[in-house]
């Protein structure tokens, strides 16, 4: 392997898996998971609202447009909604192999200033699996998928047990999606996992 090991290097022995039985389709819009989360809910009046589409391997591509909300110096993107971004991009790849994850690690560069009113195309592709970690990358670009790279990150994921989220979530939230057919539905898709 070229250039420094870091730990979200995937290690020597791991692997790229299948593709899930159940993960969407290739060119299919990927839901939010939560309605109200900050990268991809769309309820969440200042969060991302960010937008992913599942890819033809083990990736997937995404977007979010840079408003006033977001940004750290006068009209430039806040350098943590862009690592949010990039996090919730990353994150949505679990749903390709059919497991919920938590980010164990973020690693990310910043390439150049995202202006506000930028949209971000970010894609992300997993780049190894080993046991219950999960490795990927992603790059975000500006106002194109071949635009000028803006930042990139490396990740790992841990995959877990939905009680993860039952057990450490805020009672009145998870309730909120327990009473939520729609989003049992989803939760459903990933029950059979470790």
């Amino acid at each position: 392997m070229n250039g420094p090991t870091t730990p979200t290097t995937p290690p020597a022995d791991a692997a790229l898996p299948e593709r899930s039985p159940l993960a969407p389709a290739p060119g299919t819009l990927i839901g939010s998971h939560y309605d109200e989360c900050f990268g991809c809910g769309p309820h969440h009046p200042q969060g991302l609202q960010l937008t992913a589409v599942a890819g033809q391997h083990l990736d997937v591509t995404a977007q979010f447009t840079v408003k006033p909300a977001h940004q750290g110096g006068p009209g430039l993107a806040h350098g943590g909604v862009l690592v949010s971004a990039m996090d919730e991009t990353l994150g949505t790849l679990n749903w390709l192999l059919g497991a919920p994850a938590v980010t164990g690690r973020l690693e990310t560069d910043f390439v150049r200033p995202v202006p506000v009113d930028s949209v971000l195309h970010i894609h992300a592709r997993v780049t190894g699996v080993h046991g219950r970690k999960v490795y990927s990358a992603a790059e975000g670009r500006i106002g194109a998928p071949d635009g000028p790279v803006a930042i990139r990150a490396q990740a790992l994921f841990i995959q877990v047990k939905l009680e993860h989220f039952t057990t450490h979530g805020r009672p009145e939230d998870v309730q909120k999606i327990l009473d939520d057919p729609d989003q049992i539905k989803r939760a459903r898709a990933f029950e059979v996992n470790p």
